[in-house]
């Protein structure tokens, strides 16, 4: 984006009330960065200037400067930190590695190409399509671009490393680095590996010796490093812990995922549901599969990803997978003559119900009875006094309409003439005319006479739980709270609320869903709710959470 210059159209100090929403919008965009170092960013005091610029393709960008240096830019109202803003705070973003002689290219306005990734002994870092990323250079932590993943990890590795990886905005070397100081990455140090990682180690010291095979030399070995990264980590999560029957965890897992796999396909799957989305297969199909005791998570199992899963499927020609959308994988075709799926034995069902963790205990869930309730307003007491109640007393709808009607009757107020309309007495005009209605309606129909009533009356009810008593509340009853929400570029979260109404604890309820949905979770306060949790989960996972809620098998 800025590989050629731009030009400035103003450059004006930052307002007190605009630098306070700046510290704000950089809190939101960027959480990790926490409030604290927001505020060290953007400093209260310090000259900050805000300034208006066009790119060579003509963007509309504004840049943040401090002192002599950009911090930030934003595009489409999206907010992205400088690398002299990164230098400070290395860890700001997933941060993926390439090669030095690659950073020519990408200051030229290169996107950098898979090829030219290199995968550390500890392996990629997780992000999805579409995340903010940064790039740095191998020996050193300090990133020297920022762009956005043009795929998810898992699809990087299902690739074989190959194809565009990310889509560059920003390097060190640029004409917005030009702006500033000019200053350069200082030196930090990469994170410390496992001795025993030295094979890992070695192999990157061969490939920076070849720089001239990039594309073709260094993508092979990069896959080399890769498979034996991945080799060496199952084998050492393997031994490390064994069942009781002298299996290991992975290898059960392996087990489980593929009988979940073959389950589905045979029992739930059918023809008419192709193209079927991958992630709707592993979270309407293969979980309810799971037997009961067991928790089917494909990160524990040798496939770590489902999308490397479904590779090893295909591979044995029970299905097709295609990408019929981009960065959405679909299975296509399923062979159900397939020995695998033909010989496969479907378990006897559970007649268990879906349960909720609590601690390392399970319980069944059964959802509350809630009742809609109406209390009594002091300004209603004369009517209802009658049948026996007073202020505060909670009635259900169906009482409040019988003694409605009851009270009419008794005091002879339906129309002689017209049986649809009742005849207003003193009390009735006091618990439900206005003012300025006193002396001007003297009959109301029945239907607008039962609907003024609950408008006037305050709203209730009751929550009971099995094996409980009845649980009373004064208020609307709030239903569960779903949002979608915008984190940052191209970024989602969902959020969840008002779960502890319906006896559902928010921490078990993010435990299930970060299993089935494969996503990251966190509980955190209610904004603006006293004592209750909401659940956020990274991602658009709004039909999960509908099938999860609804009794839906997931």
């Amino acid at each position: 984006m800025f590989a050629k210059a731009f030009r400035v159209k103003s450059n004006t100090a930052i307002k007190g009330s605009d630098r306070r929403k700046l510290r704000a919008d950089v809190t939101a965009a960027f959480p990790t960065l926490g409030t604290d170092r927001a505020s060290e960013l953007i400093p209260g005091k310090e000259e900050l200037n805000v300034v208006k610029l066009y790119a060579h393709k003509g963007d509309a960008v504004t840049v943040y400067t401090r002192g002599a240096n950009p911090i930030l830019f934003e595009l489409e109202k999206n907010l992205y930190p400088t690398v002299y803003t990164l230098w400070s705070y290395p860890d700001l973003l997933p941060t993926f590695t390439t090669w030095p002689l690659v950073l020519e290219k990408l200051a030229g306005g290169a996107d950098l190409m898979l090829p030219g990734v290199v995968v550390p002994p500890t392996g990629l870092p997780p992000v999805q399509q579409g995340d903010l990323c940064a790039i740095a250079l191998v020996g050193n932590r300090a990133p020297v671009a920022i762009g956005v993943a043009a795929m998810s990890t898992a699809q990087m590795l299902a690739s074989g490393l190959k194809g565009k990886g990310f889509s560059v905005l920003h390097t060190y070397q640029d004409h917005l680095w030009k702006s500033g100081d000019k200053s350069t990455p200082p030196a930090i140090a990469p994170l410390a590996v496992n001795p025993t990682d030295s094979s890992e180690e070695k192999v990157g010291l061969d490939l920076q010796g070849n720089l001239s095979s990039l594309t073709l030399e260094g993508e092979e070995e990069t896959r080399k490093l890769h498979h034996s990264e991945a080799s060496e980590d199952n084998s050492s999560g393997a031994l490390s812990q064994n069942s009781s029957d002298g299996k290991p965890l992975q290898e059960q897992m392996d087990e489980l995922l593929q009988q979940c796999f073959l389950h589905a396909l045979k029992s739930r799957v059918k023809k008419a549901d192709l193209p079927l989305l991958t992630s709707t297969l592993l979270g309407s199909h293969m979980f309810s599969c799971c037997p009961e005791g067991q928790q089917l998570d494909i990160k524990k199992s040798s496939y770590k990803k489902l999308s490397k899963f479904l590779q090893h499927m295909q591979q044995e020609q029970i299905v097709q997978v295609k990408e019929l959308s981009k960065g959405v994988e679909s299975i296509v075709t399923v062979d159900w003559r397939h020995p695998r799926i033909t010989s496969f034995v479907i378990p006897e069902p559970s007649l268990t119900s879906q349960t909720v963790q609590e601690g390392s205990r399970e319980q069944p869930y059964h959802p509350p009875d809630i009742k809609s309730l109406y209390c009594v307003p002091a300004s209603m007491t004369q009517l209802f006094q009658e049948s026996g109640h007073k202020k505060g007393s909670t009635l259900e709808g169906s009482e409040v309409r019988r003694i409605i009607v009851d009270y009419a009757k008794r005091n002879n107020l339906v129309d002689a003439d017209n049986k649809n309309l009742v005849k207003l007495d003193p009390i009735l005009c006091d618990c439900l005319l206005e003012k300025n209605e006193q002396h001007v309606v003297m009959k109301l129909p029945w239907d607008c006479l039962l609907t003024r009533c609950f408008q006037t009356m305050q709203p209730a009810y009751q929550v009971t739980f099995p094996g409980q008593e009845p649980i009373l509340k004064k208020g609307k009853l709030c239903p569960i709270d779903i949002t979608l929400a915008q984190k940052s570029y191209n970024k989602k979260v969902t959020v969840v609320r008002n779960l502890e109404t319906y006896g559902l604890d928010p921490c078990s309820v993010a435990a299930i869903l970060q299993q089935r949905c494969q996503a990251s979770t966190i509980v955190s306060p209610a904004p603006g709710a006293k004592d209750s949790l909401q659940v956020q989960i990274q991602g658009n996972q709004i039909h999960h959470l509908g099938q999860l809620l609804l009794g839906s098998p997931l």
